[in-house]
């Protein structure tokens, strides 16, 4: 894999060398010589030809610091107000105060540290060393994260939640794990401000006939460089429901992949972005199907103001046994001004002979029309295109199933309007 090398990048990959090697010394040891030999990558590499790191590089990460963060603090960063279990990160480390451990029974949410049971050595068994360069940095950091495991059905969403202030480098960490026959709902809050690295990985296990909503929410300010990976691994009949936000970041990328191991396995993959300013935000999505009569259905919106760029890559993958494969996925981009721009490859690979498969892409303005037809009944021009911005997301939130969520993620979504009002109105 090519990296790309600057006049400062030994500097910076200095200031991302782990203070001491985590509870896992071997594999974080082998996780740190894994991202040294593959460096991070080079605009000629095909999963991030859209991404120029050369600002990143340039930059000196301070190694992470204690911040006091309070209730307050994570209500200004707009985070969702949830009722059940909460556990909180405050640049890599536990925040025992503002976390909510209790849960009912056959749930836990607790950091690493304190599960019970909890074995180590299945982290990293989905995300695996070698697999990806931010991975592997991930996995050289890991020390302590954030535990989930349900046995039986959970009641209120769990929430986990990851702040990041300052100028340091911070590497969270995921592990989610369901039952046979288990239904939760968990929602992934990254939130911050200051100039950061952040770069998070999460592992789900699906098992048997379980059930899952999983929301993550990206909030960071406009100065953090984002990095976000997720590996679903789904057993038969298991049913996902993935919901995919992201608001913040001077440069975001988010890597969502799930592979179908199982007959009858659903999953639903819906994602939203707005960029403005220069900001960049990358979505890439990988889908296996693997075994026969499973369906997925993928929905990802963005919307870009200013001189912002987005790009999506959605891959879905139909190996050889997996006939009756019914997938569709869907990918379109709302340009609110005339200097944006947006990056889309949406790609299908079929091995398999009975099965029904689909992707399409668009690109598009505002509809004259549209807008017409409100401002013909009176209502102001910035009113018309706030409308008309939460109408073209509303489908993805839609379905978000818990209220609070969802409220909060319309309120995100009109404050970045808001926000960026100016250069939208200049199109």
């Amino acid at each position: 894999m090519a990296s790309i090398a600057t006049e400062r990048s030994s500097d910076f990959y200095a200031s991302l060398q782990p203070a001491e090697i985590g509870r896992l010394r071997p594999m974080s040891e082998s996780a740190w010589r894994s991202f040294l030999e593959a460096g991070i990558p080079a605009p000629k590499n095909e999963e991030y030809k859209y991404l120029s790191f050369r600002e990143m590089v340039s930059k000196h990460f301070g190694a992470p610091t204690a911040f006091d963060c309070t209730e307050s603090d994570l209500q200004n960063f707009g985070l969702a107000d949830t009722d059940g279990p909460r556990l909180v990160f405050v640049n890599g480390r536990w925040n025992e105060r503002l976390s909510h451990l209790d849960a009912e029974p056959g749930v836990i949410v607790q950091p690493f540290s304190l599960a019970p049971g909890f074995d180590f050595e299945d982290i990293g068994s989905l995300a695996k060393v070698g697999k990806n360069p931010f991975v592997d940095l991930n996995t050289a950091h890991l020390d302590d994260g954030a535990f989930v495991s349900v046995n039986g059905t959970a009641a209120q969403p769990i929430h986990l939640i990851f702040v990041c202030v300052g100028d340091g480098h911070s590497h969270p960490r995921v592990w989610i794990e369901l039952a046979p026959g288990a239904r939760a709902a968990v929602i992934e809050s990254h939130a911050g401000a200051g100039a950061s690295f952040v770069n998070s990985v999460s592992e789900i296990h699906l098992n048997q006939d379980s059930a899952l909503e999983h929301i993550r929410i990206q909030t960071r300010s406009e100065t953090v460089f984002d990095f976000g990976w997720t590996e679903v691994w789904q057993e038969s009949g298991s049913d996902l429901r993935s919901t995919n936000t992201a608001f913040g970041g001077r440069l975001a990328r988010t890597d969502l992949n799930v592979f179908l191991n199982g007959e009858n396995c659903h999953c639903l993959m819906n994602g939203a972005y707005f960029a403005a300013g220069e900001q960049v935000i990358d979505n890439h999505t990988r889908l296996d199907h693997a075994k026969p009569n499973c369906n997925s259905f993928e929905l990802y919106k963005g919307i870009l103001a200013g001189r912002s760029t987005g790009v999506f890559n959605g891959k879905i993958f139909v190996h050889q046994d997996a006939q009756k494969t019914d997938a569709k996925q869907t990918n379109q981009a709302l340009l609110l001004s005339k200097q944006a721009t947006v990056n889309t490859k949406p790609q299908l690979e079929i091995l398999a002979d009975d099965v029904k498969c689909t992707h399409g892409a668009t690109v598009g303005q505002l509809r004259e029309d549209a807008m017409f037809y409100l401002r013909a009944r009176g209502i102001p021009e910035k009113q018309a295109k706030a409308i008309l911005v939460q109408a073209f997301v509303g489908e993805v939130f839609e379905n978000v199933r818990c209220e609070s969520v969802r409220e909060s993620l319309q309120n995100m979504l009109m404050n970045k309007f808001e926000r960026n009002a100016s250069s939208i109105e200049e199109m």
